[in-house]
């Protein structure tokens, strides 16, 4: 994948410059409130805090443009408070958070004592998610998401596996345990309809509750189904195969392909599917969203042309990079940007597109990177006229310096593991020497 070179040089410049204003982490705030959405407790969240940036400064120190002292800094902070490893914990909080961010801002040597200490935190604490998932299904109950979503759930914990062990035998289970999450189950809360496994109680954040009463399917990289199909697929086209494993990705295939719009603009998908829409056989969203990795077109496209690599489908393929290319020339989805982050926004789109060009082979998806890379910076530029200053890996600057470091150097790290964009090699085992 090729991006023009004055692009590359833009873009490392701009990186530098959102780094250098993240080169010194806040001081700590006194209080006792140690609620996840507390400002203190922050600092071990990848989305908002510490540990996000603090993987930015060590993807940067890695390719020797920024300094190991900054991604200790940042590693400090984002350890100043006991890490959680309960149930809000998981990818992008706590302890696993945390022993993502050494993984990637650790200095040579450094910190390897810490390191096994926050593994087997987290380990112990896949351990007892694993058990309450199985007993869960054992009782015919339905799922709520952070029992297998990419921010809390297993299939963020299985990610967090198959970085730092993908030969553990704790992957597998919970690559086990997705596989089981796409069976059949009867459905007696749908009206006799056939509802996928991973039909969830909880109700989305911001919705009405009246909708969702009986349940509902999640669709997105972030929160639903589309997620366990990018982990699935990755560790699958790595060759780490459990029972079922093929079925399975087959099974969230033929769901998305049920509910696929073919629009005039495109095939979209919907963000979640009622009970009521499972039982029209159709969506009630008039046409796409916005063309964000978490909810839109491009992460849903781009973790079914996993899929499609993983089980040699190539119409499959052709399909999901079809579905890419048309919503990157969808004036309507790409107006419907808030920000320029990660997670909603632009960098979002350059990091799912960047990744997918990658693997392209019937769209040249490369091609549209530096009009989408404009694009962000104009976003940005925009954001921080209006008072926006958000740090964060996922959710503020820190993430978009990753995005445009990425492109400035055509290099993927570890952040993008953490959007299951793509899965890095295994990391080698550390040397027994370490310093705290």
């Amino acid at each position: 994948m090729t991006v023009v070179s004055e692009t590359r040089t833009r873009t490392a410049i701009i990186a530098t410059e959102l780094a250098d204003t993240l080169a010194v982490p806040p001081p700590p705030e006194p209080g006792n409130d140690r609620s996840p959405s507390s400002s203190r407790w922050r600092g071990q969240s990848l989305a908002e805090g510490a540990a996000g940036v603090a993987v930015l400064h060590g993807v940067r120190a890695s390719a020797d443009v920024g300094d190991w002292a900054t991604a200790a800094a940042w590693l400090a902070a984002a350890a100043s408070e006991d890490l959680s490893a309960g149930p809000s914990a998981g990818l992008w909080f706590g302890a696993p958070a945390v022993a993502l961010a050494l993984t990637a801002a650790a200095p040579p040597g450094c910190y390897q004592n810490a390191a096994q200490r926050l593994r087997t935190s987290v380990e112990r604490l896949v351990e007892r998610r694993l058990m309450a998932a199985h007993a869960r299904i054992d009782a015919g109950q339905r799922p709520v998401r952070a029992e297998f979503d990419l921010v809390r759930g297993l299939t963020g914990l299985g990610t967090y596996l198959a970085i730092h062990n993908p030969d553990s035998e704790q992957l597998r289970q919970a690559l086990t345990y997705l596989v089981r999450l796409t069976e059949p189950v009867p459905a007696t809360d749908t009206a006799g309809r056939a509802a996928p496994g991973w039909w969830t109680t909880d109700i989305p954040t911001t919705a009405p509750p009246g909708p969702f009463a009986d349940g509902h399917a999640d669709l997105g990289m972030a929160h639903g189904i589309a997620g366990p199909l990018a982990l699935l697929a990755l560790t699958h086209r790595r060759g780490i195969l459990v029972a079922g494993h093929t079925n399975a990705l087959e099974r969230i295939c033929r769901w998305l392909d049920t509910w696929r719009q073919d629009g005039p603009a495109g095939p979209w998908w919907p963000e979640r599917i009622t009970a009521s829409e499972l039982l029209a056989g159709r969506p009630t969203q008039p046409g796409p969203g916005r063309a964000s990795w978490c909810y839109g077109t491009p992460g849903l496209a781009r973790a079914q042309q996993l899929a499609a690599i993983a089980l040699a489908d190539t119409a499959r393929h052709q399909r999901a990079e079809e579905a890419l290319a048309a919503c990157l020339t969808n004036p309507t989805q790409l107006a419907r940007f808030v920000d320029p982050a990660i997670c909603h926004g632009w960098a979002g789109l350059v990091a799912t597109v960047r990744c997918a060009a990658t693997d392209a082979r019937f769209y040249p998806l490369g091609s549209h990177l530096p009009d989408l890379v404009a694009q962000l910076l104009h976003s940005l530029d925009t954001a921080h006229s209006t008072g926006w200053r958000l740090t964060g890996l996922i959710d503020g600057a820190a993430g978009i310096a990753a995005v445009l470091h990425a492109i400035a150097t055509d290099t993927g790290a570890i952040w993008e593991t953490a959007l299951l964009l793509d899965l890095p090699p295994a990391q080698p085992a550390p040397h027994p020497a370490a310093s705290e």
